[in-house]
C-alpha cells in the first residue's frame, strides 16, 4: 500500500476544502445500498479545480510508476474513474481505454471501449473505493479480454475490511492517495469536524452496513 503522509494529508485538505468529501456525523447521508454515513465523497468535483485536478493527476502517476513500474496503457472505471484516468494516461504519454459498467446494448456490444491489444500490461484508475466491487468488475472484464493487469491506483479509499479482503482474492493489488484514517484526523487537526465526533466516525468504519441501525437505536 502507497503510504506517503504528506501527499494523504494534501488530498485529504483538497477533497474537504472543496467539499468534494463532506463530513455529517449527526445528520449521516444514504447511500445507494441503503446504507447510513457520516461520510460522501464525489471526486469528480475536483475536475473543476484546475490546481487540485493537475496535483492528482501527477501523483497518481507517480504513484502508478513507483507501486507498478511501467505500463503499456491506462484504464478507467466508468463513470468517475474515466476523466481520471484520461488525464493520467495523457500525463504518462500512455493509450487510454475504459471499461463499461455493463455492456453496451446496441452496435458492437462493447464493455471496453478504445484500441483493445490483448497481452498488454494495463494500470486500473478509479476515483474512489469502498466495497471495491465496481473496481473489481473492471479488472475482471479486462482479464477476461487478455490484459495483464498490472494493479489498480485510487484517489481515495475508505479503508474497509472487505474492500482489502476482495482485492486479495482477486490477487489485484491497489494503492491510494488518500484514504479514510488520514482524512479523519486531518479534519479533526483543522477544525472540519469536532474531536467529539472522531470516535463516532471511526465506529462507521468498522461496521457501516450496521452502523446506520445502532446509531437509530442509541438515538
Amino acid at each position: 500500500m502507497y503510504n506517503n503522509s504528506e501527499i494523504e494529508q494534501k488530498i485529504a485538505e483538497f477533497l474537504l476544502q472543496i467539499k468534494a468529501i463532506k463530513l455529517q456525523p449527526a445528520n449521516p447521508f444514504t447511500w445507494a445500498s441503503g446504507w447510513k454515513s457520516p461520510i460522501y465523497c464525489d471526486n469528480r468535483i475536483t475536475l473543476s479545480h484546475p490546481t487540485i485536478r493537475t496535483y492528482i493527476r501527477q501523483k497518481l502517476s507517480e504513484l502508478i510508476q513507483e507501486e507498478f513500474g511501467s505500463a503499456s496503457v491506462i484504464a478507467g472505471v466508468a463513470t468517475a474513474g474515466i476523466p481520471q484516468g484520461a488525464l493520467v494516461a495523457q500525463e504518462l504519454g500512455l493509450p487510454f481505454i475504459y471499461v463499461r459498467s455493463k455492456a453496451k446494448e446496441h452496435g458492437t456490444q462493447s464493455l471496453i471501449e478504445g484500441e483493445i491489444n490483448p497481452g498488454q500490461r494495463v494500470v486500473v484508475v478509479e476515483d474512489l473505493i469502498s466495497t471495491g466491487k465496481s473496481s473489481l468488475q473492471a479488472v475482471k472484464a479486462l482479464r477476461e479480454a487478455g490484459y495483464e493487469v498490472a494493479g489498480l491506483v485510487a484517489i481515495f479509499s475508505y479503508g474497509f475490511d472487505v474492500a482489502t479482503e476482495n482485492f486479495a482474492e482477486a490477487k489485484c493489488r491497489f494503492a491510494t492517495l488518500s484514504n479514510y484514517s488520514a482524512l479523519i484526523n486531518y479534519a479533526a487537526e483543522h477544525n472540519f469536524i469536532q474531536t467529539s465526533d472522531v470516535e463516532l466516525l471511526n465506529e462507521w468504519r468498522k461496521n457501516p452496513s450496521e452502523w446506520g441501525t445502532q446509531i437509530e437505536q442509541n438515538n
